[in-house]
């Protein structure tokens, strides 16, 4: 992997191999998320550390929606992106994109394009957050762009925190495009190689385990070639310590004609401390899509829907596929 940097951005470039990728070639949404927070942490804990006082690195708090335009395939070379863009006294925002680049034909294409939350953590003390130097701004305006972006992250991070709720086992016996039926978990001991210098996961790998459930349920429930689309949000609410037993659950929450929204919980529990708790870490809806063999999008079956708590669900990611769906129309139409 190579590594450009700047003042405040950076860029990663490496070769999508094999292991990167499912059985038809395209590289693993997961493998895209960790090279983007793998990017994201470089240049945050870089501009944090120059400043006096304590050294520190920079914690991953939130992943704002990630679009997946096109995808990556094996042999491509994958050209990650970061610039800072916004800083407040204790957090930063770091954009991301990443190009897919063909080197036989030279064909390069916007794959991926992420805005990430970090904050500071001491390397002396990781409950000590520390300040963030302050970036320069072209213009006034971006800067309060930048400040709005902010205020907004922070509201919806404590709205996520609010509606937290437990996983509930699937039946037994649950019949085919049933929530239960595709409901899957993925069981993670960390080890030293999934974390930071602090023993703390890596955002990235949370991020990788995270993608991989929500896949397993997406195949599950198509039985088909399936890619991710996007990533509505990824809050990290407590960090995870290495020698931690994670528990990444998947379901789905709601089915349109060509998409699915797969809602993702990361529990973690102390596999040496007998008294402490199992405790929610990370939440997250994926959106994935069903593809043919020439990747173009088929269509998903339905998703039956069994109580109330399942129907609420299912209402809720309408609505949030009717407001992303807005969105995308509304950006199509500014930018003609």
């Amino acid at each position: 992997m190579s590594v450009v940097q700047a003042a405040s951005s950076l860029q990663l470039c490496r070769i999508m191999r094999p292991d990167d990728a499912n059985i038809v070639g395209n590289v693993h949404g997961g493998t895209i998320l960790k090279m983007i927070e793998e990017a994201g942490c470089i240049v945050g804990t870089r501009h944090c550390n120059t400043q006096d006082g304590d050294r520190c690195m920079a914690a991953l708090v939130r992943v704002e929606k990630t679009e997946f335009l096109f995808p990556v395939f094996i042999g491509e070379v994958a050209h990650v992106t970061a610039e800072i863009t916004y800083t407040s006294t204790h957090s930063l925002e770091v954009q991301v994109q990443v190009m897919s680049e063909n080197i036989l034909t030279g064909v390069k294409k916007l794959a991926n394009k992420a805005a990430l939350w970090y904050v500071p953590c001491s390397l002396k003390n990781v409950d000590k957050i520390m300040d963030v130097p302050p970036i320069k701004y072209a213009s006034a305006d971006q800067e309060e762009l930048g400040r709005k972006r902010y205020g907004a992250q922070k509201m919806e991070r404590q709205e996520t925190k609010a509606r937290i709720e437990d996983v509930v086992p699937p039946p037994p016996n649950p019949g085919q495009h049933t929530v239960g039926f595709s409901q899957s978990s993925l069981i993670h001991l960390v080890g030293p190689s999934d974390c930071t210098i602090h023993n703390y996961v890596h955002g990235g790998v949370t991020m990788k385990l995270m993608d991989e459930v929500a896949g397993i349920v997406a195949a599950r429930h198509c039985r088909t070639n399936i890619v991710t689309a996007s990533v509505e949000a990824i809050n990290f609410h407590r960090k995870i310590i290495k020698g931690c037993v994670v528990t990444v659950t998947g379901r789905l929450t709601f089915a349109s004609n060509k998409s699915m929204e797969i809602e993702v919980f990361v529990d973690a529990s102390s596999l040496m401390e007998a008294g402490k708790e199992k405790y929610r870490a990370v939440s997250a809806f994926f959106t994935y899509i069903s593809l043919d063999k020439a990747n173009k999008a088929l269509p998903v079956p339905p998703l039956k829907i069994d109580g109330e708590e399942e129907k609420r669900r299912f209402e809720e990611g309408n609505a949030r596929y009717l407001q992303s769906k807005a969105k995308r129309l509304a950006e199509k139409e500014r930018q003609e």
